[in-house]
């Protein structure tokens, strides 16, 4: 089976006789679309939909097939290597498993992910977190890397209050760039107050882009084509009356 996705790969990267998209596609090229199936995984997962997961997962193989074809073309690895690459650290982050250490869980996995990082030319406690990740996932990764080594707050209150600290500097900002420097020191405060919190603020952010597509929905189908004429205040009603209809579906 895989190797006759290999194969494809490779005939459409042909540059005679391959497609004339996938030929003159790059690791930079390619990797927004790797992301993007990435995420349309998840979407997949969220909806409880393995039909449509098993679509998606295929989909996020061929990226896979994709950047490891490039690698073979251009010398420096084949499929074969990836897989054995992942194999091996599999292995080497579960000694518990798969070695002779008697203790297991999470904390070995960090402590092993740690060692790895130590062996590398980069020796900071923030090495390898992804620039690719969104900045919500980022921004938490990065504070739970910083935490480990004692930089943090003790509590959810110091969180709290660092953002109300920003939005007095997002309001005493002024000039627009300096404006959009203190908002993102906002976003990264409030990222820091949901992981104090316990909150995935990825997962909470894209409840809220979820609820407000429903609504917004809900507020297009009751008014129809008027929709876009009607004034704020029209629009505002219609946004509690979606509202009240998501917590109350007799309301509507």
């Amino acid at each position: 089976m895989m190797d006759r996705l290999v194969a494809i790969m490779a005939r459409l990267r042909d540059p005679d006789t391959g497609c004339e998209w996938d030929t003159v596609q790059t690791f930079e090229s390619i990797a927004p679309y790797t992301i993007e199936e990435a995420y349309e995984v998840a979407d997949a997962c969220a909806r409880g939909d393995l039909a449509d997961l098993k679509d998606e997962l295929g989909d996020l193989l061929l990226q896979v097939i994709f950047h490891s074809r490039m690698a073979e073309e251009a010398g420096a690895f084949a499929l074969p290597d990836v897989v054995e690459a992942i194999s091996d650290k599999m292995e080497r982050r579960h000694p518990h498993i798969f070695g002779d250490v008697a203790d297991g869980g999470h904390h070995l996995w960090e402590t092993v992910k740690a060692a790895e990082r130590a062996e590398k030319s980069d020796k900071s406690a923030l090495a390898g977190v992804a620039l690719g990740l969104p900045a919500l996932l980022r921004a938490e990764k990065l504070q739970n890397r910083a935490a480990r080594t004692g930089f943090d707050w003790p509590d959810a209150a110091g969180a709290r209050a660092k953002i109300d600290e920003e939005l007095a500097e997002v309001d005493a900002a002024a000039t627009d760039a300096h404006r959009a420097e203190e908002i993102g020191d906002l976003l990264f405060s409030v990222v820091n107050w949901a992981r104090k919190l316990d909150v995935d603020p990825e997962a909470a952010l894209r409840g809220a882009n979820e609820k407000f597509e429903r609504r917004f929905r809900t507020m297009e189908d009751v008014a129809g084509a008027a929709f876009e004429g009607l004034p704020l205040e029209a629009k505002e009603a219609l946004w509690l009356r979606a509202k009240r209809a998501a917590t109350d579906p007799s309301a509507s």
